[in-house]
């Protein structure tokens, strides 16, 4: 039985993905594909697998339920068995808290790898990082934590937010695992045509009419609805409707160079450490902006049309 990882990330259409797999579950079945999400997974399966090495006993206890759990898979006779938990990478508030993008994706994965044994593929879904952010704080403040103040978004905009680091610690973490790597801004809208890449699949079950887009983040009238409910002012969120874009126009034409450096790099071979897949299907319509260029260079009119925080 191959074993398949979609790793997320976190706002990068998982939810949507996941939603479209329990839609697709008996066909899925007829294919011999078998998926665990996360209504599987955080149900007790993974408790402890990825705590800090100061708990062992919970990582062996986690290590030997996943195994089992694998085992009763095997015997079913699945050729396949797709596993998606974005939280196998980490969490938005650890990212927030550590001003980078998963900076305990190794160590987590390693842990991981432990449990399942051979893992065929791996999935990392990647987003141009200052809409990345822009969700994950809109997510984050939804959730309870303040806005974030002046110090903290020059802070997140001052580091280059590269997916760089995070791909070279999945390949160290998950060896002999073929890496694939898709970008939110063309598979966002397709989670048909990411499970087909995912698990080598020649065709997928049809999306629902009118398509999938789950767990969108809280716009500005929310998140100014939410701070009120809290008793917190908004009067940093700027005026108008719409996304909330907490960077300045500069930084977020900043944090977009360091994507397109990032997709040079992983089109140009990414050292060998992934493999990308942009192009859910020729033709269609892609939803953001268009992905970065081949060539390096900023383009500061991809963004026309985003709403940015008045500084």
């Amino acid at each position: 039985m191959d074993i398949v990882l979609h790793l997320g990330a976190h706002r990068a259409g998982s939810t949507t993905f996941q939603t479209y797999l329990r839609g697709a579950d008996a066909p899925l079945a007829g294919q011999g594909v078998g998926f665990w999400g996360p209504w599987r997974t955080r149900n007790g399966l993974f408790h402890g697998l990825m705590a800090p090495p100061a708990d062992p006993v919970a990582a062996r206890r986690a290590t030997g339920r996943v195994r089992l759990a694998v085992a009763a898979s095997a015997r079913r006779e699945l050729p396949l068995l797709l596993v998606t938990d974005e939280d196998m990478l980490g969490s938005p508030r650890a990212c927030l808290r550590a001003r980078r993008l998963y900076p305990q994706a190794g160590q987590r994965l390693a842990r991981v790898a432990e449990a399942f044994g051979p893992v065929r593929r791996a999935v990392l879904q990647i987003r141009s990082p200052e809409m990345w952010w822009a969700s994950a704080l809109a997510f984050l403040v939804g959730r309870g934590l303040p806005l974030p103040d002046v110090a903290q978004i020059d802070a997140l905009a001052a580091r280059a937010q590269s997916w760089r680091p995070v791909i070279a610690d999945i390949a160290a973490a998950l060896l002999g695992t073929e890496l694939l790597v898709t970008p939110f801004e063309r598979f966002a809208a397709r989670p048909d045509r990411l499970l087909m890449h995912a698990a080598g699949l020649r065709f997928a079950p049809p999306l629902p009419s009118g398509g999938i887009w789950e767990h969108r983040g809280p716009g500005l009238a929310m998140l100014r609805a939410l701070l009120a409910e809290r008793g917190a002012a908004a009067a940093a969120l700027p005026e108008g409707e719409g996304r909330w874009m907490p960077f300045s126009p500069g930084q977020a034409a900043r944090l977009r160079e360091t994507y397109a450096d990032d997709l040079f790099w992983l089109r140009a071979g990414a050292d060998g450490l992934a493999r990308l897949t942009e192009d859910p299907e020729p033709g269609q319509d892609r939803i953001n902006w268009p992905p970065a260029p081949r060539e390096r260079g900023q383009d500061d009119d991809s963004q026309d049309g985003r709403l940015a925080q008045s500084r």
